[in-house]
């Protein structure tokens, strides 16, 4: 993650069920579904504003460093989201039990 978002609050925003990350005014978000511990990533979204400037990956750094925190189990449905955790398999760690590792 880019330094100049280390510092950028991640919020869970459960009116609307998305986790939110917000640069420069913009709002990127990922869509999500929770029942109990078990959280499902449904789809990750930067403003055009935002695109190429690394907020996305930020954005899914920041939600995968919370559900750990809060020790929620993952599903994820989001490609981009799926396409971080094979580069990153450390991340994999989260995966409900009921998702193959991959």
């Amino acid at each position: 993650m880019k330094e100049e978002y280390k510092p950028l609050p991640l919020v869970k925003n459960e009116a609307i069920h998305h986790f939110e990350l917000t640069v420069d005014g913009h709002t990127a978000f990922i869509d999500y579904k929770q029942s109990g511990t078990k959280v499902w990533l449904i789809h990750t979204e930067a403003p055009e504003a935002l695109e190429g400037k690394g907020v996305a990956t930020a954005l899914i750094e920041k939600t995968l460093a919370y559900l750990e925190e809060h020790h929620y189990t993952l599903v994820p449905l989001c490609p981009l989201v799926h396409a971080y955790l094979k580069r990153h398999p450390e991340w994999q760690r989260l995966l409900d039990p009921s998702v193959k590792p991959f």
